[in-house]
């Protein structure tokens, strides 16, 4: 899962990165509300932990900016407003999820557990089951009839968004930020060749291009070569 991560106390954000990475999260990184309403609004993401008062723009404003413009990130605000009337205006403004620092770390990751869970259609217990393919992302493994086929870490990150949003066009731009991440040396081309890795691996015709565009998955019956 790849996280976006806001907080304006540099050794709180650091404590707390380094949490979320040591439990298999793709952290990205925020220190001021612009440039996490930069980031956020990319739509790469899979969960939003979010400060309530930053500079340059507030929580708050974020999650309703984001609301207005469709994308629909679980967002869990971490912040030391505690006032019933404060939970419930970030919760009106359009976050899932509400946590009063100081909280316990176990707390905070069972909730990010919880959002992903409510997010994650198509999900069976650990796994994404779609058609006849079952894909389980923390082994890298997909099972579909009697066999089991082992992913690299990219396969399985980029079959998963695919998988996800089955049927649904993902630009190639959106799949390398998504996988690779902003800061990556890699090139775009990188998420042709994978692809390429996974149909091969898979020995499916699912993966379909839209050229110029991106990729999807069909989940429906019948294909063109």
């Amino acid at each position: 899962m790849r996280l976006l991560l806001v907080e304006d106390e540099p050794k709180l954000l650091e404590a707390l990165a380094y949490l979320l990475k040591r439990n298999g999260y793709a952290v990205d990184t925020a220190i001021d509300g612009d440039s996490a309403m930069d980031l956020a609004s990319s739509d790469v993401y899979d969960l939003l932990v979010l400060d309530w008062m930053l500079p340059r723009r507030s929580g708050l404003s974020i999650v309703q900016e984001l609301r207005k413009s469709g994308v629909d990130v679980p967002v869990l605000f971490l912040t030391a407003r505690d006032s019933l009337e404060d939970r419930v205006a970030g919760l009106d403004a359009g976050a899932d999820d509400y946590l009063v620092k100081p909280f316990s770390t176990d707390e905070l990751l069972a909730r990010l557990r919880a959002l992903w869970r409510r997010k994650g259609k198509n999900f069976l217990g650990n796994t994404i089951v779609v058609n006849d393919f079952t894909l389980d992302p923390l082994k890298g493994e997909v099972i579909t009839g009697t066999k089991i086929i082992q992913l690299s870490v990219k396969e399985t990150q980029l079959l998963e968004m695919l998988m996800l949003n089955h049927d649904k066009v993902i630009s190639k731009e959106r799949l390398f930020e998504r996988v690779w991440g902003y800061c990556s040396e890699a090139e775009v081309s990188n998420v042709e060749l994978y692809i390429h890795y996974l149909r091969k691996k898979l020995d499916t015709w699912r993966i379909r291009t839209v050229r110029g565009v991106g990729y999807y998955w069909q989940n429906g019956e019948g294909h063109v070569s």
